[in-house]
């Protein structure tokens, strides 16, 4: 198989970063690739899908992993995973004799692990530039769940049309469930029975990097947990404290003390990005120095600061990322060509370690099994939208009143950067705008 065949296999089927911002697959497909990469490091705590659909389908997962090597004509793929992963490490290692491109990483139980800039150096000791991609550094990453869509477009000639989700947190029975595309968040945590708070929050994602949800919202390709929380727990309190009374309390509290800095996982690596920094300048309104400001770019905002260094209990990662915004809505786009200092000395003995960082968040209580369950899920009604991945929103191509079946293309790509979407049930359209397609089982 060539770059081009696999390359319109992957787009046709609309496979895309299942997580994340959803970057298009077909895109990362590349020939300076040496090294690939497959992320198994749940990068946020209480996540259980990668693990568990490694641990049951590792011989398929291992085996697209080393043809997608073949076909780029890397060196090598890696598999990272965590040591503590000790089910899925034994799965994988029982076949991965069969592929000899491919070795095991075992990486620490610390987040964020995840972070593709944080898993290259990790697993080949590369550092991506600031602002950078991982294929100048001759790398690709996939994550698990992606390499397995890739295996069931070519394999089973299946699109894109469901999504494993985690549900825990204030719910009967913690569980991984895979539901279609489009279906409501308050039917997928139905099936992990009652839930046992009474003001429930929708935590979507995880809770380091997620976003509060409506129980109406649809899932996306990109749609990895539900954290049932209480409206009172610290985590839904910071969420919603607003902008503006964090940045009161920065200029009211902040001591200078650099611990955000010290425990940024982007500025160990040599990025530069100083939280404390930014911190003291926007607390006091200086603007004398604007690179502080310009250096928001290269923020992650994987949370640890805030989360999880800052001994005050401040908001730098919500304040720089109001900053970054604030930046990019005026046009303002950072500077290319920076390198990163020299990897911080100190770097493994700063790490966030996962129990540790879970018990911070208060989430301790929560951190229990989550089994999964593969049979797809029903569900009456799937608001589908158009836009679930970086780049230009699909383009409807049918229209109301239209039978579909499952599988079947309800939009083709847009201009550019862009992948097909499919109908996750069969049904009947019965709405279609700009931003999504509703198909009714009837």
């Amino acid at each position: 198989m060539d770059i081009k065949e696999l390359t319109n296999i992957i787009k046709e089927n609309g496979v895309v970063g299942a997580g994340g911002a959803g970057f298009p697959t077909y895109a990362k497909l590349d020939s300076r690739a040496d090294t690939i990469l497959l992320n198994c490091a749940e990068c946020e705590p209480l996540l259980k899908l990668h693990r568990q659909l490694l641990a049951v389908h590792a011989d398929e997962i291992l085996g697209t992993f080393s043809l997608i090597a073949d076909t780029l004509g890397a060196e090598r793929g890696i598999i990272g995973i965590k040591a503590d992963y000790k089910e899925t490490l034994r799965c994988v290692e029982g076949c991965i004799g069969r592929y000899p491109k491919l070795s095991v990483h075992k990486l620490p139980g610390a987040y964020p692990q995840g972070d593709e800039v944080v898993l290259i150096y990790e697993t080949t000791g590369r550092v991506v530039n600031p602002g950078g991609l991982p294929i100048e550094q001759g790398v690709v990453v996939f994550n698990v769940e992606t390499v397995y869509n890739v295996y069931r477009a070519m394999q089973e000639k299946t699109p894109v049309v469901d999504k494993l989700v985690t549900v825990v947190g204030e719910v009967e029975h913690p569980v991984t469930v895979r539901v279609p595309l489009g279906m409501k968040l308050s039917d997928v945590v139905s099936r992990a029975g009652n839930i046992t708070t009474k003001d429930p929050v929708y935590l979507v994602g995880g809770p380091m990097m997620g976003r509060i949800g409506k129980p109406e919202d649809p899932v996306t390709k990109t749609t990895n947990a539900l954290l049932i929380l209480p409206s009172d727990h610290k985590l839904i309190l910071k969420m919603t404290a607003g902008v503006a009374i964090d940045m009161k309390r920065a200029a009211s509290v902040c001591c200078q003390c650099r611990t955000c800095t010290d425990m940024c996982p982007r500025y160990l690596l040599g990025h530069p990005i100083e939280p404390h920094k930014f911190m003291r300048s926007a607390a006091n309104m200086d603007v004398q120095d604007t690179s502080v400001f310009m250096d928001t770019f290269f923020c992650s905002s994987c949370g640890t600061c805030e989360l999880y260094a800052c001994p005050q209990g401040l908001s730098p990662r919500t304040l720089i990322a109001a900053c970054k915004n604030g930046l990019r809505s005026n046009g303002i786009k950072p500077e290319k060509g920076i390198k990163p200092r020299p990897v911080n000395q100190d770097r493994e003995y700063r790490r966030a370690q996962e129990g540790r960082l879970t018990a911070r968040l208060g989430l301790t209580d929560y951190d229990l099994p989550a089994p999964m369950d593969e049979s797809v899920q029903k569900s009456g009604r799937v608001v589908i939208r158009l836009s679930q991945h970086i780049g230009a929103p699909a383009v409807a191509c049918v229209k109301t009143g239209d039978r579909v079946r499952r599988g079947q293309k309800v939009a083709e790509p847009g201009q550019g950067l862009s992948v097909p979407i499919h109908a996750s049930i069969d049904g009947v359209v019965s709405e279609v705008t700009q931003s999504h397609v509703v198909i009714e089982d009837r």
